[in-house]
């Protein structure tokens, strides 16, 4: 009888909670962000919370959480409650970059984070300014060797992706430059276009105007296709280093201990959202594209990516700043 009785009581409880996790959401959902109001990674995290709020039932409210390298964001993500009612933005910088970056970061995917899917991948472009007398990917790394140190990349600051997809450059062709971090790219870009830095490894969102308009001159792009923006521009592999790739990504997180059930609603959702060509128009403004993953494809790419920067970042020697 006892027995018999902990069976039903099972049961009973088996279907309460395959009860609740089908009414999943049945109120708002809260979307951190760590970063300011405004930013790229904001306005791709609004892109997704609109197109869930359609497809969800319920409101998608992007909170912006700044500050700390992205650590206060992510800490508001890891002690949220494990209801699948706070998830959370991530990218290179924050879940594959800053662990090696940064000796106190404690965040990590799989230890306190959940992956739950890849949603965005862009990529970065090599540009000059246009006094600098090379044309090529392969006539820059030439000069550059006949003359080391002599060229400077600008970046937003050490450790971002635009600095370490120099570093990564400079590491693979073997070449000497120097690095020179500015608090804004808007800075940078002026710096560039007046010639007292010679390159940068721009995201394309920014630096697309420009080098459009003739300001700057692009070469390559940084990652293994050629981009929409600039289908007449080779990949840095193609046009003479072979091997070299940097993809810069963006996914969703939960914290860990939500139940699987509400982890592959969410991956559904996201993936679904992945093939609104509402939103895919409105990513391709900011230079990305909507892959969706499963929650373990996430969790391979963040592996993989935190083993190949923390590399990048141990040669180069680079530091928060």
């Amino acid at each position: 009888m006892h027995v018999r009785l902990l069976l039903c009581m099972y049961a009973v409880a088996s279907l309460l909670s395959a009860s609740a996790f089908g009414a999943y959401p049945d109120r708002p959902i809260r979307y951190i962000v760590p970063s300011a109001a405004g930013g790229g990674a904001d306005a791709l995290a609004r892109i997704l919370a609109g197109e869930l709020t359609k497809q969800l039932g319920q409101q998608v409210v992007v909170d912006n959480r700044a500050g700390a390298s992205g650590a206060i964001g992510m800490d508001m993500i890891v002690r949220a409650p494990s209801d699948g009612y706070t998830i959370g933005y991530g990218n290179t910088p924050l879940l594959a970059i800053n662990r090696s970056l940064l000796s106190n970061w404690p965040y990590e995917a799989g230890r306190n984070l959940q992956p739950v899917a890849r949603l965005t991948n862009s990529q970065n472009l090599l540009a000059v300014t246009p006094s600098l007398p090379v044309k090529s990917v392969r006539e820059l790394i030439d000069y550059a060797k006949s003359n080391p140190d002599k060229l400077a990349y600008a970046s937003p600051g050490s450790g971002t992706t635009i600095h370490l997809s120099a570093e990564l450059f400079r590491q693979m062709a073997g070449v000497r430059m120097v690095h020179i971090p500015y608090k804004a790219i808007t800075v940078a870009h002026t710096e560039m276009i007046a010639g007292q830095v010679q390159l940068i490894f721009d995201n394309l969102t920014s630096i697309t105007t420009l080098v459009k308009a003739g300001r700057l001159r692009g070469l390559a792009v940084t990652g293994t296709t050629r981009a929409g923006p600039f289908p007449e521009l080779p990949t840095i592999a193609e046009a003479g280093l072979p091997g070299y790739n940097v993809t810069v990504w963006t996914g969703v997180t939960v914290p860990m201990g939500v139940p699987p059930a509400i982890v592959a609603r969410l991956n559904t959702e996201i993936n679904k959202a992945c093939s609104s060509p509402s939103l895919l128009e409105k990513f391709a403004t900011f230079g990305n594209n909507c892959l969706g993953s499963t929650p373990a494809e996430f969790s391979d790419l963040i592996k993989k990516e935190t083993v190949k920067w923390a590399e990048v970042v141990k040669i180069s020697g680079a530091k928060a700043d």
